[in-house]
């Protein structure tokens, strides 16, 4: 007959239950500086709430997107700097809300980890709430999940789900997109969250550590100059939107860069061409290219290149939106037009990128 075990508990399979409440405890504070119109509640629930009515909507649709951080996680996790790449997170997710004309409201997180550390997941979603507040946005609530075995080594990952609003009738991209309009580009706060992969394996190329002055920025570390967070365009582009009327579309260069996102918002006949002149690269770029060798077509089809976020314009309000962007805080170039397009890609360049 086998002996009958006893006394085994949560915490020894790897999961500690106790660090999840202190670290509740402990992000609370974080949670309640994003309150806004319309979410106002603790977290600790099973859901969380929003009340559009309270928020000024009076009939809106609502539009929601998800998206993570992807292997910009490495470099932090490898470093041990955690209190940015949860303002990516947010980024990601409300600047494809921005895109669609909507209002982001409200956030929900996701963490899954290895062995919960508090510090660093106090880190983490503090870094969170900062993204939230700078996109208007309540974080209503979240999950931690402790996974002994799924993850090692430190390793975590991130997932960010957003949900904003826009009045019926003010969603983008608008229906009278077309040839001659004007496209507007806002400069992006560095590699934001795409082609990590691609910059790891120029950084092992180059064998450097985090911690070694960024051959780009010597005021900075390797890694404090590539974790720089993603650009929340949020507040400054739907100030534009709402004061000038005129923008008619929005294109977040993410993962594809120029090539795979500015068509998605084009209509059938119509091609961007694009003048790479126009655009000045910060140097981590230049360094990428050079110490990868790394073609220009695959940077612009990896990176931003100095370009977070297009907008679309009339050309007779080009320089109205131009300069209602500049107001805000937005470092705007003309980058090109639209063009009518037969057989051509749905982006073409002019000039050369400076590199």
């Amino acid at each position: 007959m086998n002996e009958r075990r006893n006394g085994l508990k949560y915490s020894d399979a790897g999961v500690d239950i106790d660090a999840g409440n202190r670290l509740v405890d402990r992000i609370k504070p974080h949670i309640r500086a994003t309150r806004r119109a319309g979410a106002d509640g603790e977290i600790g629930g099973f859901g969380g709430l929003f009340d559009l009515r309270a928020a000024g909507f009076e009939d809106p649709v609502l539009v929601a997107a998800n998206d993570g951080v992807g292997t910009k996680l490495k470099v932090a996790i490898e470093a041990g700097l955690h209190d940015t790449v949860g303002i990516d997170l947010v980024a990601m997710c409300v600047n494809d809300l921005l895109v669609q004309g909507a209002e982001p409201l409200f956030f929900l997180d996701y963490l899954a980890t290895g062995k919960l550390d508090v510090d660093q997941g106090e880190a983490i979603v503090a870094g969170i709430a900062r993204g939230c507040v700078d996109a208007g946005c309540a974080l209503i609530g979240g999950e931690t999940a402790e996974m002994p075995g799924m993850y090692s080594g430190g390793d975590y990952d991130l997932a960010g789900f957003a949900v904003g609003a826009a009045e019926r009738g003010a969603l983008l991209p608008s229906g009278d997109i077309g040839a001659g309009d004007v496209l507007l580009g806002l400069a992006s706060s560095g590699v934001h969250s795409n082609g990590f992969s691609l910059v790891r394996r120029i950084v092992e190329t180059a064998d450097l550590a985090w911690d070694a002055p960024a051959p780009f920025d010597a005021d900075m570390t390797l890694a404090e100059a590539l974790l720089v967070p993603t650009r929340i365009y949020v507040r400054p582009v739907l100030k534009a939107i709402r004061e000038t009327g005129a923008i008619k579309g929005l294109v977040h260069i993410t993962g594809g860069g120029f090539p795979e996102n500015i068509p998605r918002v084009l209509p059938d006949g119509v091609c961007a061409e694009l003048d790479l002149d126009s655009i000045s690269p910060s140097p981590v770029f230049g360094w990428l290219a050079r110490t990868g060798g790394v073609e220009t077509t695959e940077m612009l089809r990896t990176f931003n290149c100095g370009i977070g976020m297009v907008a679309i314009v009339g050309a007779e309000r080009a320089n109205a939106v131009s300069e209602a962007l500049t107001a805000a805080g937005e470092s705007v170039i003309e980058l090109g037009r639209l063009e009518a397009r037969e057989n051509d890609p749905g982006v073409r360049y002019k000039g050369s990128l400076s590199l």
